[in-house]
């Protein structure tokens, strides 16, 4: 059922995940700016969360170097509290984007029905060049529109990675700890998978 729904996970839910759900939502915005559609109905079309496999920072807000880079970019981090993962955010998920291939395996084991569409969001970026966009249902500005174009997709990608696995590239370097450079690295790399996929659901 719309919205189409994007789980975002890393460990503890307060740089990487955050970045990516926040990221996806401003790509998705931008695509409705230049459809010409009010980017405030974002919301309708697609809901980007996120959640840790660790629940250590539960209420805490976003790391500040990751909130800096998500506003930088034209993001908003208003509102945002880290959660631990949980059996139902999983079920809820159209497309689970993890962090890692240990985090991919921590959702799976968790909700193993949900592997074929779990993916490392590294790895979903690269799966998501082979995808053909013209196959998958028509492109429109609209809730079932975009859920049924999002639902497809993710078939077509878990379809494409089969007898494939994960590189060790497709992960994201845990910045935590680290400088603005490491986290304007890693949010450079969410948005390499993060834009192409705002740009299939909303061409």
């Amino acid at each position: 059922m719309p919205p189409f729904t994007v789980l975002h996970v890393c460990m503890g839910n307060i740089c990487r995940s955050p970045m990516a759900e926040r990221l996806l939502a401003l790509a998705v915005r931008e695509r409705l700016a230049r459809r010409e559609v009010d980017p405030a109905r974002a919301d309708e079309l697609l809901h980007s969360h996120s959640a840790g496999t660790g629940g250590w920072h539960a209420g805490e807000e976003m790391n500040p170097p990751a909130s800096r880079q998500v506003t930088s970019r034209g993001g908003s981090v208003a509102g945002f509290a880290a959660r631990k993962l949980r059996s139902d955010h999983i079920d809820a998920a159209d497309l689970v984007l993890t962090a890692t291939a240990d985090q991919q395996e921590y959702v799976v084991a968790l909700r193993p029905d949900a592997e074929s569409r779990t993916f490392v969001l590294g790895e979903f970026g690269r799966l998501l060049a082979g995808v053909d966009a013209a196959a998958l249902p028509a492109a429109e500005a609209t809730p079932d529109a975009v859920y049924a174009r999002g639902v497809a997709l993710v078939e077509a990608a878990h379809a494409a990675r089969l007898g494939t696995t994960s590189l060790p590239t497709d992960d994201l370097d845990d910045p935590w700890g680290r400088g603005d450079q490491c986290f304007s690295r890693v949010a450079d790399e969410i948005e390499e998978s993060v834009h192409p996929l705002a740009a299939v659901l909303l061409p």
